[in-house]
């Protein structure tokens, strides 16, 4: 099976194109000004990067993925962008207002990255997490084709992340009360981009080919022609950096 993290390099294309991007106004409730310098983390292909940018007077992208990378620097020209981990950020100390990491989030939710995180950042600035997560009971997909999704995560190889477990690194870091706020929003997707979504998840990305192949095939036999309208609600958490 592909590395995990790796997997996002063959499905680059198809998370640009499917994935949700994020409302403006969950930035609203947090306490940065429009002048802040902000780090967008494991920025991806720059789904909250360019958000970012509407928002802040100085953006920078780190992005371990050349592929991803090449995505964001395309689409959102006007940000600062780097090569680089989460656990080795090339930006020297106390540099940044905030520090924002969206769906990758559970990539690096470990103490290592956490204290990165806190060296990067100015005393008194945020480390905000920021994630996309669809309404179930309003969900537009046909009920054969959820019902072989639930199949394919049910395999061990395809848990989901860890939930709330994800913030206890944050909680035992040098960070304040975790906050949060969340937006109602929606998204609308076509046969293609619903279809393009899954490719697009790591745990389906990463199979080897002629196992993803033929879970695409499964799945687009379930799902017929028409627009999807999901349902979503963003949802931001953040800490002040003691």
């Amino acid at each position: 099976m592909m590395d995990p993290a790796r997997s996002f390099e063959r499905a680059a294309a198809a998370y640009e194109s499917a994935r949700p991007s994020y409302p403006d106004e969950l930035l609203d409730a947090l306490p940065l000004d429009a002048g802040s310098t902000v780090l967008d983390l494991g920025a991806g292909t720059g789904k909250l990067t360019r958000v970012l940018a509407r928002r802040y007077a100085h953006v920078i992208a780190v992005e371990p993925l050349d592929g991803m990378r090449a995505i964001l620097e395309s689409v959102v020209p006007q940000a600062e962008s780097h090569q680089g981990s989460a656990e080795s950020i090339p930006l020297p100390d106390a540099s940044v207002d905030g520090v924002f990491a969206a769906q990758a989030f559970h990539w690096f939710a470990n103490d290592e990255a956490i204290e990165e995180i806190a060296r990067v950042l100015r005393p008194g600035g945020i480390f905000a997490v920021v994630w996309n997560e669809s309404v179930e009971s309003s969900s537009p997909l046909p009920d054969a084709y959820r019902g072989r999704l639930q199949e394919l995560f049910a395999d061990g190889r395809l848990a989901p992340d860890d939930g709330e477990d994800r913030f206890a690194p944050i909680e035992r870091g040098p960070f304040g009360e975790l906050h949060k706020s969340t937006v109602p929003h929606e998204q609308l997707q076509t046969r293609e981009s619903a279809l393009a979504f899954v490719s697009s998840v790591s745990l389906i990305a990463r199979l080897p080919d002629d196992e993803r192949a033929a879970a695409m095939a499964d799945l687009g036999a379930l799902l017929p022609e028409g627009e999807y309208r999901f349902p979503m609600t963003a949802t931001v958490r953040w800490a002040v950096r003691a």
